[in-house]
C-alpha cells in the first residue's frame, strides 16, 4: 500500500462535534491522520491535517466530494487538496 498524503482544511463558525464527525468519516473510510493542528479564534474554527489517503477504498475525488457534503452538513467549508499541489508550489 503506497503512501498518498493530503492536506485537509476545514474552515467555520465554531460548534460542538466538528473534529468528531471529520475523524469519524475518516476512520470509515481509512484514512489515517498523520498530523492535526486546531484553533479557535474569535468563535471560528480552523483545523489542518495531513492525512494519508492510499489505503482507502475509495478514489480521491470521491473522498473530497464526500468531505465538502460532510462540511455543508454541519455548516463547514471542508477542502481536500493531494500534497504534491503544495510541493510544486514550493518549487514555482
Amino acid at each position: 500500500m503506497a503512501k498518498s498524503k493530503s492536506i485537509i482544511t476545514v474552515v467555520g463558525k465554531d460548534q460542538v462535534g466538528i473534529i468528531a464527525r471529520v475523524t469519524g468519516y475518516l476512520y470509515e473510510n481509512n484514512v489515517n491522520v498523520e498530523d492535526i493542528t486546531q484553533s479557535i479564534v474569535a468563535g471560528f474554527f480552523n483545523m489542518m491535517m495531513i492525512v494519508d489517503t492510499g489505503a482507502s477504498t475509495k478514489e480521491f475525488l470521491a473522498i473530497s466530494k464526500e468531505l465538502e457534503e460532510l462540511g455543508r452538513k454541519i455548516g463547514v467549508l471542508i477542502k481536500l487538496q493531494r500534497e504534491d499541489i503544495f510541493e510544486s508550489m514550493q518549487r514555482i
